[in-house]
């Protein structure tokens, strides 16, 4: 059968700007029926890829009459742009997405394509080895073939474009998730604008919403790709995408009266390191070195602070100074936490997957990880029963790490006695440090900073009442942090190990010289950053003989 040409239509349709897939326009015509003959694979040439600097951008941003430009950037250049823009009505800043806009023959086209590939694309052997994405339009050119249809290259390349986006990306959402200033992703409901956090601009609306089918396809995505299932009978989920972002989903208007809702915490693929934390300002290099010094030698840390403080993301930074053969067990309802360590045990919790099987909560991971022999434990966050056991491995020799949602040291403390936590005073004890951390405003940005670095000194024989020793105390005004002068932890290290105060002060501040020196050097992705601490704890001298060129060390 052979089909029409249909290049002629191109000419007489013209552009429908700022149209998305996700957004359809109404269908004008119906492409002919593929062939029987595509059932069949076919290798295909080569494909020139898009070049953005060859090529030229595929996208036009025209700004809404009322809004004012403040900012610009490229997520994908070339394909994805963003406009931060003032709304005048409002007053408020938007986060503007722009993607290539389609001409209605175009969007019709990528309709049938999508469709076609969708019940052809069966990958043989040889092709499951294949790029994915030279695969897919590798196909979509055998498809344009078998229709009859040339397009110029600007067309071709903005159907790459949403191919790769919805096959292999995230859909519409595609370029927040790839966005790397954005930390929150929050959909509130159908026909409601996306919500973001922006590192730089806060909270901000976007130009992006969904209606219903479109935003209950993608909750039913989202939550396959985090390998579990969600339905009207189970409407809400909480889980781990495969990049590490955390997911909170709940489906249709069973839980959620305006829809489908979701929120996508995002995380980096490589975390944070101690030395990048020196760079954003939440802790300086003397607090890091006392807690080098305090993981080193088995002080156990909790981590308290409010939502989005950054408790999680110090806890994975500052255990990149745990001695490189100790054993590691993590334990987690999502997985974050991420170590470039080999003994590490990593274990997540799991709900019942299936009628007669059994759901594996945190205490029993927990309780498994007792009969594991760790050194080290790292507890995500404490909610629930699970926190006597980990307190109870405090008291039993092991080093313990988590996280916990408080405002204070002493409303950690009242938590921990209350139930459902319920741990006894005297327990409470086992536990070294405390740190307090929250986002606080310096000038006008918000920040995440370390208020407060508390030991737990025992409990006072008079009163029964926890004895506290702040070792650091964050100094709003100038925006320093200051050392308090005493530390037991500091004392209680020198004590064990036999240093006399000058070596303890010696060590200290080469420690100190190692980490400002890493900065100043560029060492901070946290690979680089974790063998320079594992070859520290190995041989000392070996990093102390290369303190000017620390990058010899790791190449």
């Amino acid at each position: 059968m052979q089909l029409p040409d249909l290049k002629h239509i191109t000419d007489k349709l013209k552009p429908v700007k700022g149209k998305d897939v996700a957004e359809a326009p109404e269908k004008s015509f119906k492409m002919p029926a593929v062939p029987e003959l595509f059932r069949k694979k076919k290798e295909e040439p080569a494909v020139h890829e898009y070049d953005p600097v060859v090529d030229g951008p595929l996208v036009e941003a025209e700004i809404p009459h009322g809004f004012t430009e403040i900012d610009r950037y490229w997520v994908e250049k070339g394909r994805s742009l963003v406009i931060i823009a003032l709304n005048t009505r409002t007053n408020q800043n938007e986060y503007l997405l722009f993607e290539p806009a389609l001409s209605e023959f175009e969007y019709e086209l990528l309709e049938r394509i999508h469709e076609d590939m969708r019940s052809t694309l069966i990958l043989s052997d040889e092709e499951l080895e294949k790029d994915k994405k030279i695969l897919l339009i590798e196909n979509m050119t055998g498809l344009l073939r078998e229709y009859g249809i040339v397009l110029e290259e600007q067309s071709l390349f903005k159907l790459h474009y949403f191919l790769i986006r919805n096959f292999l990306g995230w859909g519409r959402i595609e370029p927040l998730m790839r966005d790397h200033y954005l930390e929150d992703i929050s959909c509130d409901g159908t026909n409601i604008p996306i919500f973001l956090y922006h590192r730089k601009y806060r909270n901000i609306k976007t130009n992006i919403m969904f209606q219903a089918e479109v935003l209950n396809s993608l909750a039913i995505t989202l939550a396959q790709r985090s390998g579990k299932h969600i339905s009207t009978g189970s409407p809400m989920l909480d889980a781990t995408l495969p990049d590490g972002s955390r997911l909170q989903l709940t489906l249709g208007t069973e839980v959620t009266t305006r829809g489908t809702s979701f929120t996508i915490r995002k995380f980096r693929e490589d975390p944070f390191s101690p030395v990048e934390l020196i760079e954003t300002g939440t802790f300086n290099a003397d607090e890091l070195v006392y807690f080098w010094l305090a993981i080193e030698n088995n002080k156990s840390l909790l981590f308290i602070g409010g939502t989005a403080s950054g408790k999680t993301t110090s806890l994975n930074a500052v255990s990149l100074f745990i001695p490189p053969m100790a054993k590691v067990v993590s334990i987690e309802d999502t997985r974050e936490i991420t170590l470039f360590h080999e003994n590490w045990i990593a274990s997540v919790t799991r709900e019942a997957v299936a009628e007669g099987s059994s759901a594996i909560n945190m205490f029993d991971l927990l309780r498994a990880a007792m009969r594991q022999r760790p050194e080290y434990i790292l507890v995500g966050e404490v909610r629930g029963v699970e926190a006597q056991t980990l307190f109870q491995a405090m008291n039993t020799g092991h080093t313990t790490f988590s996280t916990m949602h408080a405002g204070s040291v002493d409303a950690a403390i009242h938590r921990l006695e209350s139930e459902p936590l319920k741990v006894p005073r005297n327990m409470i004890t086992a536990l070294n440090i405390v740190s307090v951390q929250a986002q606080v405003y310096v000038g006008t940005d918000r920040v995440r900073r370390s208020i407060e670095i508390v030991e737990i000194a025992g409990i006072d024989p008079s009163t029964g009442n926890l004895r506290v020793n702040t070792v650091f105390e964050y100094d709003p005004i100038r925006d320093l942090f200051n050392y308090k002068g005493r530390s037991q932890v500091y004392a209680e290290i020198a004590e064990r190990r036999g240093w006399t105060r000058e070596y303890l002060e010696t060590e200290i501040a080469m420690r100190k010289k190692i980490l400002i020196e890493m900065e100043k050097q560029g060492i901070i992705d946290y690979v680089s950053v974790s063998r320079l601490f594992q070859s520290y704890s190995i041989d000392p001298k070996r990093i102390t003989d290369s303190i000017d060129d620390l990058k010899r060390v790791i190449e």
